[in-house]
């Protein structure tokens, strides 16, 4: 079981960091994601991180705001989001994908998901 928390309000520039912790067995070895979905908008990648080796993965939109990491101890993975915009305003979403090999982008490569936690940002 996935648990996704740390969304709220945030004015635009503001930072939020989300986490996802892992509950009922262990995700040592999966790959993690992170997704969101906007109103009327399809379910997007937003970075991913292979457990273990460290190896990340960012869509280009997010690429230098965001920073996706991971702690194994509390088998917990995290997305520092910074400079947001109105735009990043989503359910942010956390999955595992058993992928081993690479972080994948689409949504049906990952088996397990939490629920979403909404993040808000205002202009």
């Amino acid at each position: 079981q996935l648990q996704a928390s740390g969304g709220g309000l945030v004015q635009a520039g503001g930072s939020l960091r989300l986490s996802c912790a892992a509950s009922g067995r262990t995700f040592s070895g999966y790959t993690m994601g992170w997704f969101r979905q906007a109103p009327g908008k399809e379910r997007e990648f937003v970075a991913g991180i292979k457990r273990g080796g460290g190896v990340t993965r960012y869509a280009s939109s997010m690429k230098g705001r965001f920073t996706v990491s991971g702690d194994n101890a509390k088998n917990t993975v995290y997305l520092q989001m910074n400079s947001l915009k109105p735009e990043d305003t989503a359910v942010y979403y956390c999955a595992a994908s058993q992928r081993s090999d690479w972080v994948p982008a689409a949504p049906n490569e990952y088996d397990y998901w939490g629920q979403g936690t909404l993040v808000t940002v205002s202009s």
